[in-house]
């Protein structure tokens, strides 16, 4: 069944979570009693959560003809002969008006009536109340035919996670095609490297000498250029040697390969530095001078925290798949929590503005870290610890970071309001865990109202 994003606005969004079947119709009978059949009206209804005699109305509306739907037979007729993309435009202001939000555009939306008779719609996402127009003719079917109550919270998660499991097979499939196409540039990007090194190979055996052979391919450029400005400057310049200590380094360090060069620097330092003793010696009284120890540069060795973070950063840099990155994880002897607390700083170091996009970006690298339960409580403090040292402008986006987590089922509900009230209960007084406070009575407050409904 194809599948097409729901909502105009969404149509070019590849990685857009909502989906819908593609309208499929049906032209039946001929002369007076020709009718369009909509063939998948029942699936398209279950996707935008409404009843499909609510869009069949709909098309009968605005078509100004005759609509018809069969609850038992599921069949969704109107009056007379329709285009199919007609009837998807038809269908797509339908969304508009009365599934998606009108402050966030999200379509997981539920209609509510009030007591006044008015119509609106109440979203799940940000909890904007949308109010319907009353003056079209759709609001009075509504209003006389009243939707179902919602389903519980727990029907919903697995409906969205079922989604999920039918989405994912399309995007391993979308992986397997990149990582062939990436395969077959690298092959032929390693044998047109083979081909010009030989060729370079080549010119340089020809052009060189014994003497050439010895010294690093760089040394040899560097001397061949050298040698052609020296041949144009030849008439106009006088050559002389300077015997400066200045002067011999540098020729040292042209003439013989970096090892040899600093052996003999290493000779030359050393018989300077006697030389320096001996005269300050020679030019002081007896017993006044005194040798200064010199002290050797400290060198700080990488804590084993900031070395993961390193190695995580590395594989990231070669584009690992989820897998791999999951065994550079594996692989540390660090404890859990400073293994997630090192992820988290090598994805999203440096970020600010645009934090909740990069959660989103790299959110299957997430996922392969957190297997169960006791991994999702790892993250969410790791995000706390990422909170105390990251942009601010990043920090105000903790909330929307721990939405997109809830929406990708990397985190449960249960988890972020137990970590959000031990957090308040130690007298944590973080910025992250304030920001986390208006997202954790939302879902609280989404909880109370599906006991209430059940």
């Amino acid at each position: 069944m194809a599948l097409q994003n729901i909502g105009a606005s969404n149509r070019d969004d590849a990685f857009y979570r909502y989906k819908m079947p593609r309208m499929i119709t049906k032209i039946e009978g001929r002369g007076n009693g020709i009718k369009t059949n909509i063939v998948n009206m029942v699936d398209i209804a279950k996707a935008l959560a409404r009843p499909a005699s609510y869009t069949t109305k709909y098309f009968g509306c605005e078509l100004g003809a005759q609509s018809k739907f069969d609850e038992k037979t599921g069949i969704s007729l109107v009056n007379g002969a329709h285009d199919t993309a007609k009837l998807a435009g038809l269908l797509e202001v339908f969304i508009k008006k009365y599934v998606q939000c009108y402050g966030c555009g999200n379509p997981e939306t539920e209609i509510l009536i009030s007591k006044t008779q008015m119509i609106s719609l109440k979203c799940a996402a940000c909890g904007f109340v949308s109010d319907a127009d009353m003056r079209d003719k759709l609001t009075t079917f509504i209003l006389k035919n009243p939707p179902e109550q919602k389903k519980g919270g727990k029907d919903k998660k697995a409906m969205r996670r079922a989604e999920k499991e039918r989405l994912k097979e399309g995007e391993a499939a979308d992986e397997e095609q990149k990582k062939l196409k990436k395969d077959a540039k690298k092959k032929d990007g390693a044998s047109s490297k083979e081909s010009t090194a030989k060729g370079s190979k080549k010119k340089a055996t020809a052009a060189g000498s014994d003497e050439d052979h010895s010294t690093s391919p760089t040394h040899s450029r560097d001397g061949d250029h050298a040698a052609a400005d020296e041949e144009e400057d030849d008439d106009d310049v006088q050559w002389q040697t300077d015997t400066s200590i200045e002067a011999a380094k540098q020729r040292m360090q042209e003439q013989l390969s970096a090892a040899t060069a600093e052996m003999v620097m290493l000779s030359t330092e050393e018989t300077e530095k006697k030389k320096k003793q001996a005269t300050h010696k020679d030019g002081t009284d007896n017993g006044s001078a005194k040798e200064i120890p010199v002290e050797k540069p400290a060198v700080t060795k990488p804590s084993p925290y900031e070395k993961l973070v390193g190695d995580i950063k590395a594989s990231l840099g070669s584009g690992p798949t989820p897998t791999q990155l999951k065994a550079v994880l594996a692989s540390s002897t660090l404890p859990p929590q400073d293994v997630m607390n090192a992820l988290l700083e090598a994805l999203f170091d440096g970020v600010g503005k645009g934090f909740a996009k990069e959660v989103v970006k790299n959110k299957k690298y997430l996922a392969a870290a957190v297997p169960d339960e006791g991994a999702q409580t790892l993250l969410v403090q790791a995000i706390e610890a990422f909170g105390g040292k990251c942009n601010p402008e990043a920090l105000k986006e903790v909330p929307v970071v721990l939405k997109a987590l809830y929406d990708g089922d990397i985190l449960e509900e249960e988890t972020i309001v137990d970590w959000y009230n031990a957090a308040v209960a130690a007298g944590k007084d973080s910025q992250a865990v304030k920001n986390a406070k208006l997202f954790v009575e939302w879902l609280q407050s989404a909880e109370s109202e599906e006991e209430d409904d059940e």
